[in-house]
Order: C-alpha cells, then structure tokens, then sequence
C-alpha cells in the first residue's frame, strides 16, 4: 500500500502528494492536480474544488487544475468571493453565495463556498483554494482551519 492511502491526516496526505518539489511550473501543477483530486474525494456535498493562480504582479487570477464542472477562467480582484480573498490575503466562508454581493455565479447550483488564500514566503499572494458546495452553509470553521493549513503548506512548499 503508498504512504497515500494508509492511515493519515490529510495534511499527512498533502505532505506526501507535494514532496520533493522539484521547482518547475509544470510540476507544480502537477501537485496541484493532484491536491484538488485529494480534497474531491475527501470533502462530503461538495460541487467543485481548485485553484485560482495569480501571474506574478496581475491583479486578476487565472483557473489552475480543480475538479468539477467548467469554470470560470479569469477572475479580478474586484469582483467575487475570490476577489475578496485575493484583496484581503482572508479566508472567506460563505453560508450563502446568491447573498454575497458580486458573487460569480460560474455553477448556479453552488450555494456556499470557502477560499482560502496562499501565499509565498514574502507573504504575496500567489494562488487561492476555492472549494465550493450545493449545500447552504456547508462548510464549518473547522473545514476553514484544515484548508487554511493545506493553503499554508502549499504556499511553503510550492512557491518558496
């Protein structure tokens, strides 16, 4: 059996999928295909999760590897959840999506969703993890903490 799927966190499990980091963009897409795969398969009443990557000194964000339905391809900072959490560098738990003003609506069947910010070691924002649900109110401060954790140890590991 992998160190993948024996017994373990799923920061354990995130540690294993993004260790050795060999520095290239290519590979750090690979881990994050990867991460987004792990998080579809852990999280429960879920309707898509990924990334949004910022191009270095852009105030908009572009779509990285996730797993759902199509997606939004381009995000400014100025609009949305994701524009906000790109803006503030804050995690952002919505209990209800139609009631956040300037929601993109990229699944109209998305209710809640969590972004979690990641940033390099110079505290620049360099990516988001955005994880999205069906359900109103899905996901919980302890959901937030867990995310928070992945985020910082992508940030760590994937842009130092």
């Amino acid at each position: 059996m992998s160190a993948l799927y024996s017994e373990g966190t799923l920061l354990d499990q995130v540690e294993t999928l993004v260790g050795p980091w060999e520095h290239s963009i290519e590979r750090r897409y690979c881990h994050l295909a990867n991460v987004s795969a792990l998080l579809w398969n852990h999280f429960e009443h879920i309707n898509w999760v990924g990334f949004y990557v910022r191009q270095p000194g852009e105030d908009h964000l572009i779509l990285g590897p996730f797993q759902g339905k199509v997606a939004c391809t381009d995000i400014a900072f100025s609009r949305g959840v994701c524009g906000k959490a790109a803006r503030t560098k804050e995690s952002q738990r919505i209990a209800d999506v139609h009631l956040f003003p300037g929601h993109i609506a990229c699944d109209e069947e998305s209710r809640s969703e969590l972004v979690v910010p990641i940033v390099d070691k110079d505290a620049t924002l360099v990516a988001l993890l955005d994880v999205d649900s069906p359900k109103k109110d899905r996901f919980t401060e302890e959901d937030q903490k867990v995310l928070e954790s992945v985020a910082m140890m992508l940030g760590e590991r994937l842009w130092s």
